[in-house]
């Protein structure tokens, strides 16, 4: 799997665990949400993505 692969498979499922998350368990996981589409946005205009660097160091390619 490429890094680029790995970061929208990572990204998807932390959105969809958050989602899970606020419906089942409480409101405020909807933070994670946030979160996680605010480092998608910062990682497109900087080009510094923590998800990439935790996969490079995972071992991914």
């Amino acid at each position: 799997m490429t890094i680029d692969n790995g970061v929208r498979v990572m990204a998807g499922s932390m959105i969809l665990l958050s989602v899970l998350l606020t419906q089942f368990v409480h409101p405020g996981f909807i933070w994670l949400t946030v979160f996680v589409g605010l480092n998608l946005l910062q990682s497109a205009f900087t080009g510094i993505c923590p998800a990439a660097f935790f996969l490079k160091k995972c071992g991914c390619k």
